[in-house]
């Protein structure tokens, strides 16, 4: 990208006023879709201050380390560096969580999941819970601060996607989350009341297309010619390790409805099978309760 005489490279001081309204500009001619909430974040987090005290001082004048800061990381978003690594964090289900290159960004989507989790987790006096493929550790933190009387643990095979989720429950839990580095569930024999998953799902040929691919880790997102690679073999390991009127929620891909669920028919053939949608009506949730 050629790089932009941006209005504020100049030496008078500019505001924040000033300088909101033109990130925004930028960002509108490059069809952002919420150019005034991406410029705040950008302001609130280049200052270090919360988007209240900008939106509310806005006679602030900025200084040419700052005003460099705020062009360098608006080139970086107009590139196509997704805004969460941007920040070095994102917020899901109420909580802002540390992302980086090594972890796949929480999406909004994923909470589907960790309600209906809460939900599920309900029917248990202690449960125990385990957060399969855990990345920034956003599902298993939400399930451990939400459910005191369960206990969580949360699996990774990336020793740096780990080392990210263990500073994500430092900042929001009083109690430690127990973390394991493992391909799956394969070294446990502990039996889960609910095993919960968004493992990677994307079909290797689909993602090959996306732009997701160049700025997100292929580790947490190719789910290999099917996109079910490692659905199915998560699912065989199950068989032995959920405890009686046990339960899986599985995160998918839109596309992969009626395949997940003959996979998991097959696997647990009397087993209560329902697909869940999410808020845009695409198939998002496998649920599988075992008798």
């Amino acid at each position: 990208m050629k790089r932009k005489n941006w209005p504020w490279s100049r030496s008078k001081p500019i505001n924040l006023k000033q300088i909101r309204a033109d990130i925004q500009t930028s960002l509108a001619e490059h069809h952002f879709e919420t150019p005034g909430n991406i410029s705040l974040l950008l302001l609130s987090h280049a200052l270090g201050e919360p988007k209240t005290w900008v939106l509310t001082h806005p006679e602030i004048e900025l200084n040419s380390d700052e005003t460099h800061a705020l062009q360098s990381a608006l080139e970086r978003l107009l590139q196509g560096v997704p805004l969460p690594q941007l920040l070095g964090e994102w917020d899901f289900y109420g909580r802002s969580f540390i992302v980086s290159p090594d972890v796949l960004i929480p999406r909004p989507e994923t909470e589907l999941l960790v309600e209906r989790a809460l939900t599920l987790a309900a029917r248990f006096d202690r449960p125990l819970i385990v957060d399969v493929g855990t990345g920034s550790g956003a599902i298993a933190v939400s399930l451990a601060a939400a459910l005191p009387q369960a206990s969580v643990l949360a699996t990774d095979i990336s020793r740096p996607v780990l080392a990210i989720a263990r500073r994500n429950a430092q900042r929001h839990l009083a109690k430690e989350l127990p973390f394991a580095q493992a391909d799956l569930l394969q070294p446990f024999s502990s039996k889960f009341n609910l095993i919960c998953a968004n493992l990677p799902y994307i079909p290797t040929r689909t993602l090959a297309g996306l732009p997701v691919a160049q700025w997100e880790p292929s580790l947490a997102l190719d789910g290999g010619a099917s996109g079910l690679n490692l659905i199915k073999r998560l699912l065989h390991q199950t068989v032995s390790r959920l405890a009686p009127a046990g339960i899986i929620l599985l995160e998918i891909e839109s596309s992969l409805g009626p395949a997940t669920l003959s996979l998991a028919e097959t696997i647990f053939p009397t087993a209560e099978i329902h697909l869940h949608q999410d808020l845009a009506g695409k198939d998002r949730l496998v649920e599988i309760q075992i008798p």
